[in-house]
């Protein structure tokens, strides 16, 4: 299926954050895309500093999932909103990945997320924006019938996208064991790449700790998950069951990688966002695990 609309990506020969510097709104990143390269490129260094024990690690599709994505007009270059969601989750499910679903704003975008799960007839990991508490209460019932994880993203209170536009905030330890009662459900916090979050996920301990900077899209500190995941993952796996991790992932060595150095979940997005709205999704999938 070829959807109408223009696509607000370069379609660089490599998909690094040379091409979309600054690009927002769009699928590009803030400080001067640094945080969108230097994923992109860590993943690279760590996989040469280890090659040979991460090429022979065996992929399946059950480690890898989709990048929790809203915002398909303003950001993907979609003409309709709503046309994203159920095709883009289809294809993963279909190939046997894992479902994340975004939130945002307006509302109707969680909505079309939670009415894609249902029309699929499955559920997914659902990651809520920091609302104030009594709207996440209501999020949290909203899409707890189509959620097998329920997460808040911890850090988008500092998204470019969403500033102005919505009432975000920082969640304490406190807030977040409150939504995770209120979840009922296995809890994780997606954002984690300061020493900060560390702290906090040593006092909450969460199902699942995320490691991301959101692409290289939110003002955090100079850094790449991959390299926060080397040097972090044996504290964080202390404190938490599974520890998952995006940002710069685009091939099956990245993948590899990123499960040598403790991930459980692999997270893409910009790979799986563009073999949907392109129409070669499974050309795409095949490629990727080759």
């Amino acid at each position: 299926m070829i959807f109408s609309g223009q696509l607000k990506c370069h379609r660089c020969p490599e998909c690094n954050g040379q091409g979309c510097s600054n690009m927002l709104p769009g699928l590009g990143g803030v400080m001067d895309g640094y945080n969108f390269q230097a994923n992109y490129k860590a993943w690279k260094e760590i996989f040469q500093e280890n090659r040979e024990k991460i090429e022979s690690i065996e992929i399946t599709p059950a480690e890898i999932r989709c990048g929790p994505v809203t915002g398909a007009q303003e950001n993907i270059g979609f003409s309709n909103e709503k046309d994203f969601y159920f095709p883009y989750l289809h294809n993963c499910l279909e190939a046997g990945v894992g479902l994340c679903i975004g939130d945002g704003t307006p509302d109707e975008k969680l909505l079309f997320g939670v009415e894609a799960v249902r029309d699929l007839k499955t559920k997914g990991a659902f990651f809520l924006k920091p609302y104030p508490q009594e709207i996440l209460y209501k999020r949290i019932e909203l899409v707890k019938p189509y959620a097998s994880f329920i997460g808040v993203d911890i850090d988008s209170y500092n998204i470019a996208t969403m500033r102005n536009l919505v009432h975000l905030e920082k969640k304490t330890a406190v807030q977040l064991e409150d939504l995770r009662q209120k979840a009922g459900l296995p809890f994780v916090i997606k954002g984690v790449f300061t020493r900060e979050d560390i702290e906090l996920v040593k006092e909450l301990k969460p199902d699942v700790v995320y490691i991301s900077n959101h692409g290289g899209r939110v003002e955090t500190r100079m850094g790449s998950t991959g390299r926060f995941l080397q040097e972090n993952a044996a504290e964080l796996k202390k404190h938490c069951k599974e520890i998952w991790v995006d940002g710069g992932i685009r091939t099956k060595q990245d993948i590899q990688t990123a499960l040598y150095l403790g991930a459980n979940q692999v997270i893409l997005a910009r790979p799986f966002i563009k073999a949907t709205f392109d129409g070669c999704f499974e050309k795409v999938f095949n490629k990727l695990l080759k």
